[in-house]
């Protein structure tokens, strides 16, 4: 991979790694259904008016536009609000990549080999240290959320590979679109218009900055720029710098959240980026073997 392209892939990893310290605050002035709502209106629009909409049909773009805005996002800040930190959040949601394997097996019949079951299984041994030290920067609630909001992401992976090889900002843009009707109604359930109302006319410059580093840094550059990394290089070769994503997001929960880093969420860390790291190994050895 040449230099400026593994440059652009740590920058996109810097900014999802450290895009969970905006959610919260965010999170500080918006409701979490609001939010993601506002989030995923400013990726649409008004980028639909003059992005073309990808040769792929409504049903994908639809569908990925769910499970990542109301399924992923949806999940994930409600989760946030109260229940996990940022730092634990994002180490959470990457096991997304077992989901992935899981209902690739179970949809496409693809084979998992013993490497990855090891692999699994260094992953569930970090998410149970973590459910056994539930405290004030993680509950049982805001681990399951974010644990069903990796799933919706595994799934959304999948919607993304059978689109093929399109456009990815504007697959990006429109399929943001379908995402705001059921995260807008989530607001207008569980937070009321008149909260809804009321917390849009008291945002601050912070809150709307937020909103707009989600749009435009998170969804439309840190997605485009991933898809278009994968278009030109080997999956095995892009995929390793997603590993960076929990220790940028860690570290910048720690730097200016001031979130604590004891023993045992490190151990809790170190024993999920094994078993990431450790999948990223089995990929590289059926390329290679395919290869």
């Amino acid at each position: 991979m040449p230099l400026t392209h593994l440059l652009l892939a740590l920058a996109v990893v810097f900014v999802w790694g450290t895009n969970f310290v905006v959610i919260k605050l965010g999170l500080a002035e918006l409701p979490p259904f609001l939010f993601a709502t506002l989030r995923f209106t400013l990726s649409a629009f008004p980028f639909l008016l003059f992005v073309r909409r990808p040769a792929v049909p409504w049903r994908l773009l639809a569908a990925f536009g769910v499970l990542l805005g109301a399924g992923e996002f949806g999940l994930l800040f409600y989760a946030m609000r109260a229940d996990i930190s940022p730092g634990l959040a994002s180490l959470v949601i990457q096991t997304q990549v077992f989901f992935t394997i899981g209902l690739a097996m179970a949809l496409r019949g693809e084979r998992v080999r013993p490497v990855q079951l090891l692999a699994l299984a260094l992953a569930v041994a970090g998410m149970v240290l973590i459910a056994l030290r539930t405290d004030g920067s993680v509950t049982a609630l805001g681990l399951v959320l974010v644990l069903l909001a990796a799933f919706c992401w595994g799934c959304a992976n999948l919607v993304a590979k059978s689109a093929g090889k399109v456009d990815m900002l504007g697959f990006m843009v429109w399929s943001s679109l379908f995402a705001v009707p059921p995260l807008f109604a989530l607001s207008w359930v569980f937070e009321g218009p008149g909260p809804m109302w009321h917390s849009v006319q008291q945002a601050g410059l912070l809150a709307w900055a937020a909103v707009a580093w989600q749009a435009l840094g998170n969804t439309l550059f840190g997605y485009a720029a991933w898809n278009w990394l994968l278009s030109h290089h080997p999956a095995a070769t892009v995929t390793p710098n997603a590993l960076l994503v929990p220790v940028f997001g860690m570290a910048a929960s720690a730097w200016w959240l001031s979130e604590p880093l004891p023993g045992w969420k490190l151990q809790a860390a170190g024993l999920v980026l094994a078993g990431l790291a450790l999948n990223v190994l089995a990929s590289r050895m059926t390329a290679a073997r395919t290869a």
